[in-house]
């Protein structure tokens, strides 16, 4: 009879199988939520010998640049979202080589699903449903019924899809407040797998359903604007959408949310070149809200600098 690590593995080799079938490429990962694997080059270095011989040594040599990091061109396992795989034959070598896995990684952005994950983390002072829910009604786009898996944490993550060509990067509460986004090198924990602060389920309901495509209007929100020759439009007046929609998640912030809705619509507003115009309007809002003067103030001059790098 199998003793209960090695039924925990079972299944985690048993729930990444079925995910690969279904065109998904899974890694191995521990109760870390981490792949399992540890790196093939983690001892590497490049010490030299003593000399041996009474001549001096030659005249350093220029040094040579360094050797782009290996993703697996080696191959050997144990390069992370790197090693991941829908090969059945694989899985199975990667799972048997970490006896210890008790769960799987599916790794995004890889075809044929170009996979998104946005995880909505309840952290304390963050409310990421409500969030999204206003960047959809900011940005107009619907969130479509798809794939949905709660976390040990009391989080969600919502499966969706990208189309081919588009990179979706990983961040972490650029979005918003406790909405952080798994894009194209990063990976997802499948449903099924056992970390250190419990089971990660699909919803009830939501088994059944596809993962569905991104809406445009998000995926827009997800991808970077290409860097380099870039026109700068004129700045929208404050009264528009998007200046109104910033001001008005200011406004709805309760206590314990101030400070941050504050920063974030402070720096989303300096990224989009409307952090001057919008000032006044974000400072009155977090009056409203109870934050004093100075308090605002001093949030608006940190925004400025992380995103401008000069003080509002």
């Amino acid at each position: 009879m199998a003793t209960p690590d090695r039924l925990t593995a079972t299944l985690a080799l048993a729930h990444a199988l079925s995910a690969a079938e279904r065109g998904l490429p899974v890694i191995p990962l521990s109760r870390t939520k981490l792949p399992a694997l540890r790196s093939p080059h983690h001892d590497e270095h490049t010490a030299e010998g003593p000399h041996t011989t009474q001549q001096p040594p030659a005249p350093p040599a220029l040094p040579a640049p360094p050797a782009p990091p290996c993703r697996g061109e080696c191959g050997l396992p144990g390069h992370g979202v790197h090693d991941a795989s829908t090969d059945p034959a694989v899985v199975r070598a990667l799972f048997a080589a970490a006896p210890w896995a008790t769960g799987y990684g599916i790794a995004c952005g890889r075809p044929p699903h170009h996979l998104i994950g946005i995880d909505l983390d309840p952290r304390p002072n963050t409310e990421p449903d409500a969030a999204l829910q206003h960047l959809a009604r900011t940005h107009l786009f619907t969130v479509p019924p798809t794939v949905t898996v709660l976390t040990p944490s009391g989080g969600r993550h919502l499966w969706l899809t990208g189309p081919a060509g588009v990179t979706v990067p990983n961040s972490a509460s650029r979005l918003a407040p406790g909405i952080d986004v798994r894009g194209a090198g990063g990976y997802l924990v499948g449903p099924g797998s056992l970390t250190s602060r419990g089971v990660y389920r699909l919803a009830p309901g939501t088994a059944h359903l596809p993962a569905a495509p991104c809406p445009p209007a998000l995926l827009a929100l997800l991808t970077p604007r290409p860097r380099g020759h870039r026109r700068h439009p004129p700045p929208p007046l404050p009264g528009t959408d998007r200046g109104r929609g910033l001001v008005e998640f200011v406004r709805a912030a309760r206590e314990g949310q101030r400070n941050t809705r504050l920063f974030w619509a402070a720096c989303r507003a300096y990224e989009n070149g409307i952090g001057e115009p919008l000032t006044d309007a974000l400072i009155e809002a977090a009056l409203h809200t109870g934050l004093t003067l100075q308090e605002a103030r001093s949030t608006l001059a940190s925004a400025a600098r992380l995103t401008t790098g000069t003080r509002a």
